[in-house]
Parts: structure tokens; C-alpha cells; sequence
């Protein structure tokens, strides 16, 4: 049985990405630090292990992005980077959440930002610039202009992961696994004291003069799913850790914390209809099926549902899920032809994807399991609806759909030249966009509207930032920022 500890300055529930950020902002600080990790070692890291790693923040041109990553001369030949302002930042996560995402939330995570990366970068986290995720001129030039992260780490939320955990061992954080928090120990003030663990069926306190909760959200608890986000939520796919099961909120909500943000929101993905149960660590982003806005989508019935080209899909697809888990059975197939199968992301040439191949509408219907008369019908009245000029992926080419409901509002092209492939979607969730209330030192707010002293918490159980979406890398990010901002907090009181 592993020796546990009996006390510490500043206890880190949770061993991701937040909560790694925050044991390390606070050792840098001069604290004793232990970390608290439910999982096993080999399953350690919680959901940063599972992202794709990228990171959005503001910059302001090329020499930030230098700071950062080494470019050859071939690769600064064929950029073109400008500005993304903290202005700019800052109006993208209010867009995409409606305006409703807690400004002074936002405001630390913005003014942060590029601080923040060039830290992980100090600890030795490994970037690339993303080629991929920006568009290519004519002229061969990649334009970085903020519509997507502009650096991912090199091996993805995994490489982050290991990075962080080197940095942290080598500090000498006691780092403790199989140990799951189960609840807080308090004073007669309401100080928050220390920690109470379950570690090999046996119970054990750890005096704290603060604590930081970064155990994630409550995406991989089935009941808690379905209570909070709606009736089948318990049934879709989990994209990350299986260990994401709310415990940091259950044990703040016990010691009087209020709760926060959009409790009926989440982050959830189209994902292959084979997707694993829980994510896989070794495949990452694999199962993610992201290139909808080039065919169409459509349920079982064989009806489309909503508007493919609405925008790019990195704007969208955090939300898609929601459509699907309203569809009959929880699936839907993306539908393209022999002219745009061409252009699909990487993912969909993996060896894991499912994909169904015919040589007509009917006989790929029949293999799908679509209603055969719906669509051909659907087909029909799609194709008829487009205008049949070249699409271009680049930009939002307003090459919509006439008199169509729904409509589809760019890359509108005719889905008419076999073969046909339809590739099965079902529902992944990411992350939840509920749970604890925070001020802008990361000090969780009692429900009475005070902080609760020695309590902060870092990484997606904060809630008040997103509401029904949000921009792509601002997940790590938002971790990364008000991990450091707890682990700073914490300390300075410790």
C-alpha cells in the first residue's frame, strides 16, 4: 500500500493538463505540493491525454509564433501570419457562445494566453505551427489569420501530458496515483483544511492550507449525463478519460461551492459509429469525423437535419453532437461522392473508420440501413437545390442551396458521381460546460457569493466559460491559464 503523505502546502486534486499547470505554478512558488490522481499510472493524465494539442491564444505576427516553434526558411517562405488580437480572442469566444460566457473569465483567459504558451514552452512542451488548420491560397501562402489555433505540441495532448509530468517529477512533486479525493476537510470558518482520499480500499486525510480542484467535468458519469444534459445522454460515447466522473464538483457542492455555467452544455463531436465506450489513448482524435461541410448529413429516415455549410467546421463541430443524439437510434451517416471523398480530413483514411462504399443511392442505402425511399428523395431535392458551381473549401464560398430546408449555406456541390460512401456518426462528448464558480483568482465562490478560503479550482470544472460552444483550443488553453492562476493563488495563500 502506498505511504501516504499527511499533509502539504497546497494539495492539486486531479492530474491533468490544469491540474499539472497548477502543481508546477505553485512548487515554482515555493509551495509543497501533492497531487491527487484517481487513475492508475498507466492511465494517468486525465482528458489532456485525449486532445489533439492544439492551442489558441493572441499573438502578434510572425515573431510571436517564432518565440515559440522553429521554422525553416522553406516554412517562413510560406506563411503568412498576421495578427490575432486580444480583441479579436476575446470576441470569438463571445460569438460562439452567444455572449454569454462570464467576461471576466474570458478576460483571464485572453490576457493570458500568449504568456501562458510560451511558459509550457519554458518547461520544455514541444510546438508546431498548424498547416493544416489554415487556408491555402492560390498563391501556395498559408494564412494565419486566428480562424484556428495557431500551434499544436508535437504528439499531441499526450506529449503535453508527458512534458508536464516530467517537469513535475523532476521537481519532486508527490505525484499519487490510484488515490481518488472524496471529500474536503473544513474548520469551524469554513477554511477549507485538507483533503479526504480513498487509496486501496482504505481512507486517509491530508492536511492542506489550500486546495486546487482540476479533476475535469462530469461527462464520463452516465447519470450524471443524463440528469444534466438530457434524456439518451447516457448512451453516447465518451471521447476521453473514464475517470471524469465530477468529483471535484460533488465535494466542493458539499462544503457550500456554487455552481456555474451552461450545466445543459457540452462539447460533443461527430464520431465514428465504432467509436470505444471511453477514448483510447493511443488513437487520440481518430474516430473524429469533421468533414461534413463537403457532402450532406442524414438520419436513418435518410432526412438531412441541419445546415452542413453553416460555417467552417472548425466553429462548428462541438456542437454537432447534440443534433445526432436527437436522431433516431442516436446515429447519422455523412454522405459524400466520388468528387469530394478527396478532400476529407486524414481521419477518415485511418484503418479504424467505418465506411459503407455502393455504386448507387439505393444499394447504399440498403447496406447503411437508410430508408431508401427518403434518401433518394432527399438526394434528389439536394441536388436540385444547388447551383453547380466549383466549391471552394478555403473559404465560406456562399455556394448555398436554393429553397431547401434545412438550407445548406456554403459548398453547396451535387452529391451525383459514384461511388457513393457513407461513413456512420453517432455522439461523442469531450467535456461538460457546467460546474464550479470561480473570480478571476481561481477561488471557488461559495453559493452565499464569497470565496470560499483555501478552495480554487482550474481546467473544465470551472463553469461560466463556454455555453453551447466553443472555439477549437481553447480547451488546453483555458486549462493551462487557470491552472497556472490557482497554482499561483493557492501558493500565495499557503
Amino acid at each position: 500500500m502506498l505511504n501516504l503523505p499527511d499533509q502539504a502546502d497546497v494539495v492539486v486534486v486531479g492530474a491533468g493538463n490544469a491540474a499539472l499547470c497548477s502543481a508546477i505554478t505553485a512548487a515554482e512558488d515555493g509551495a509543497s505540493v501533492v497531487v491527487l490522481e484517481r487513475a492508475p499510472r498507466a492511465q494517468r493524465g486525465g482528458n489532456g491525454v485525449f486532445t489533439g494539442g492544439f492551442l489558441r491564444f493572441a499573438f502578434d505576427g510572425i515573431d510571436d509564433l517564432r518565440s515559440l516553434v522553429t521554422l525553416t526558411e522553406a516554412e517562413e517562405a510560406r506563411l503568412e501570419v498576421g495578427k490575432y488580437t486580444p480583441e479579436d480572442f476575446f470576441l470569438d469566444v463571445a460569438e460562439v457562445t452567444d455572449f454569454r460566457a462570464d467576461p471576466d473569465l474570458v478576460d483571464v483567459l485572453v490576457s493570458n494566453s500568449f504568456e501562458s504558451v510560451k511558459w509550457l514552452r519554458s518547461l520544455g512542451v514541444p510546438f508546431l505551427p498548424t498547416f493544416g488548420l489554415h487556408p491555402e491560397g492560390d498563391d501556395g501562402k498559408v494564412r494565419m489569420v486566428g480562424l484556428a489555433p495557431a500551434v499544436e505540441v508535437s504528439g499531441g495532448g499526450a506529449g503535453l501530458v508527458d512534458a508536464l509530468f516530467r517537469k513535475a517529477e523532476a521537481m519532486g512533486i508527490s505525484i499519487l496515483y490510484d488515490t481518488r479525493a472524496i471529500g474536503l476537510e473544513t474548520d469551524d470558518a469554513e477554511n477549507v483544511t485538507g483533503v479526504r482520499v480513498r487509496h486501496a480500499r482504505a481512507k486517509h486525510t491530508i492536511r492542506a492550507k489550500s486546495v486546487v480542484l482540476a479533476s475535469g467535468g462530469f461527462e464520463s458519469d452516465a447519470e450524471m449525463r443524463a440528469r444534466y444534459l438530457g434524456a439518451s445522454w447516457d448512451l453516447v460515447r465518451v471521447r476521453g478519460t473514464s475517470f471524469n466522473t465530477g468529483d471535484g464538483i460533488k465535494i466542493a457542492s458539499a462544503v457550500g461551492a456554487q455552481t456555474g455555467g451552461h450545466w445543459t452544455g457540452c462539447h460533443a463531436a461527430p464520431t465514428d459509429l465504432n467509436t470505444p465506450v471511453y477514448g483510447d489513448p493511443n488513437l487520440s482524435d481518430a474516430f473524429i469525423r469533421r468533414s461534413y461541410p463537403l457532402g450532406i448529413t442524414v438520419n436513418r429516415d435518410g432526412r438531412r437535419f441541419f445546415d452542413e455549410g453553416e460555417d467552417f467546421e472548425i466553429k462548428t463541430y462541438s456542437r454537432m453532437g447534440r443534433q445526432i443524439v436527437e436522431q433516431p437510434g442516436q446515429v447519422a451517416f455523412q454522405i459524400f461522392d466520388s468528387t469530394t471523398v478527396p478532400l476529407l480530413k486524414q481521419e477518415y483514411t485511418l484503418r479504424q473508420t467505418t465506411r459503407i462504399k455502393a455504386n448507387s443511392i439505393a444499394e447504399l442505402a440498403e447496406q447503411a440501413g437508410i430508408n431508401p425511399v427518403e434518401l433518394e428523395r432527399t438526394l434528389q431535392e439536394y441536388n436540385a437545390a444547388t447551383k453547380g458551381d466549383p466549391i471552394d473549401p478555403r473559404v465560406k464560398d456562399g455556394n448555398g442551396t436554393t429553397s431547401l430546408e434545412p438550407p445548406k449555406s456554403n459548398w453547396a456541390a451535387p452529391i451525383s458521381v459514384p461511388p457513393f460512401s457513407a461513413y456512420p456518426i453517432t455522439c461523442g462528448i469531450t467535456f461538460t460546460f457546467g460546474g464550479v464558480r470561480v473570480n478571476q483568482d481561481a477561488q471557488v465562490m461559495h453559493e452565499e457569493g464569497y470565496p470560499i478560503p483555501g478552495l480554487f479550482a482550474a481546467g473544465e470544472i470551472i463553469g461560466g466559460l463556454f455555453y453551447g460552444n466553443y472555439p477549437t483550443g481553447c480547451g488546453i488553453m483555458a486549462g493551462t491559464v487557470f491552472g497556472r492562476t490557482a497554482g499561483r493563488s493557492a501558493a500565495k495563500l499557503a
